[in-house]
């Protein structure tokens, strides 16, 4: 063994270009937790009043090549821009990577593994404030409530439940915001500094960045307080979040198809996201400068990560609505008679309409829904390769997969279809598609072999 040394290149993404990709990747749900986060961690973002105006769908007009160029370019320096052609096994394989996901485990189930060592009477005590716990994390419900509820001695929730805010995540089992947060703090060991003393009196003026006010009540500089509200910014006030259960959340839709006379529009979703701006206050602080460079140098960072995030949101917003608009140019049909008439269509086609790369394309379809005139349906669902019938008509997988369901319902109980013979119907009425393939498509349909579904 022996230690060396020497040079590489290396493409690392710089933290904005991480943020830009993850407000990309996120649904609308998610989305606006992240933007609460930046508003909270930010104070020079505010939020604008909601003006009546209402965003005109993308045409084929030269707006519309000039939003393709504009992707192209905002995206570039994000992802490599080299396209090549996609087999469908590629793209497949893209897909699987995409959906594939690891299940979360609940807040419940953690905190119990942490009560491993405990009695079994605490074990309980334990499964009963653990199973009381709101979706952030909170315990909400006062113990003499809590007790005669679960059949159990005041005196022992208590004794847990003070074990229990000890465990991970931090502020877990706090009663409200404010507690929470001190719990955080009294982990790294800061339960009397500045900060906890503004968390127990001074919440209110905090959440309004009241900052000089704060330090007139406290008898302290303006700048401590400042830096005590960074240190703040970094707890999470809501420790169960990182277990939320995406089906408790609903499914909330990022786009809209709406019909409009004889076709159809896109709509993005933004009812409950804010409309956020950089603080004109803010800005005049900086333009008139002054003598404490450290409080410039403060309001500079934030100012400029200010508008990186914007940046970031407009951008999430203009490629979403480019690649809705190219569904719904390449899938008008389906819209109007259903999933017979969907075609064939792949992330890369899109990518190339577009202008841009087709990961982007991945990263913005991931986990978003459309409310459609046929349903809510997950955006991947319109990305599917196909097949060629015997007239030349390209047909979709899902269109298959239809044609599979269809004879499975009318075939004999007592003589069920095998996969070969299913694949022998098809090509008869023109689709030729392999066995291997039928039997992925009735595993994904949740259709039994044929031994298993005869009876007698």
């Amino acid at each position: 063994m022996e230690l060396s040394a020497g040079f590489a290149q290396q493409q690392v993404l710089s933290p904005q270009m991480q943020q830009s990709l993850q407000i990309l990747q996120a649904p609308v749900a998610e989305l606006r937790q992240l933007v609460a986060a930046e508003m909270a961690s930010n104070p020079v973002l505010e939020e604008e009043t909601p003006t009546l105006t209402t965003d005109a769908p993308e045409t084929e007009s030269s707006g519309g090549e000039a939003v393709r160029i504009s992707l192209n370019d905002e995206w570039r320096d994000y992802l490599p821009q080299s396209r090549g052609s996609f087999s469908a096994e590629d793209e497949e394989r893209r897909n699987f990577l995409f959906e594939s996901r690891v299940e979360r485990p609940t807040l419940r189930a953690f905190l119990m593994e942490q009560a491993g060592g405990f009695s079994p009477e605490e074990q309980e005590a334990v499964e009963v404030i653990a199973g009381s716990l709101d979706e952030d994390g909170y315990l909400r419900i006062s113990l003499p409530e809590l007790a005669p509820a679960a059949g159990m001695p005041e005196r022992l929730l208590a004794s847990v439940l003070a074990k229990v805010r000890e465990f991970d995540p931090p502020g877990v089992a706090a009663s409200d915001l404010s507690d929470c947060l001190l719990l955080q703090l009294s982990r790294r060991g800061e339960g009397n500094g500045l900060a906890a003393r503004i968390l127990r009196h001074h919440l209110p003026l905090l959440a309004r960045h009241r900052y000089a006010e704060i330090a007139s009540l406290l008898h302290v500089p303006a700048e401590d307080v400042t830096d005590a509200a960074r240190v703040i910014a970094t707890l999470e006030p809501k420790p169960g979040r990182p277990f939320a259960e995406a089906d408790e959340q609903g499914v909330v839709p990022d786009l809209f198809v709406i019909p409009e006379g004889e076709g159809f529009v896109v709509r993005l979703n933004e009812e409950e996201l804010p409309r956020l701006r950089v603080s004109g206050e803010y800005r005049g602080m900086l333009a008139e400068g002054g003598s404490n460079e450290e409080l410039l140098l403060y309001l500079r960072d934030k100012v400029r990560s200010a508008r990186v995030f914007l940046r970031s949101l407009d951008q999430r917003r203009q490629t979403l609505l480019a690649i809705g608009n190219s569904i719904l140019r390449r899938q008008e049909e389906f819209f109007r008679n259903g999933p017979s008439a969907l075609k064939p269509m792949t992330m890369a086609v899109v990518a190339d309409e577009v202008g841009v790369h087709v990961t982007t394309v991945s990263r913005a379809v991931s986990g978003k829904f459309a409310d459609t005139p046929r349903g809510m349906l997950e955006l991947k669902y319109f990305f599917t390769t196909g097949y060629t019938d015997s007239e030349g008509t390209s047909v979709s997988n899902e269109t298959v997969r239809g044609a599979i369901r269809a004879m499975v319902e009318r075939e004999s109980p007592r003589a069920p279809l095998s996969d070969q013979q299913i694949a022998e119907g098809l090509a008869s009425s023109g689709l030729k598609v392999a066995r291997r393939t039928i039997a992925k498509y009735r595993e994904q349909l949740g259709i039994l072999p044929s031994h298993l579904r005869k009876s007698c």
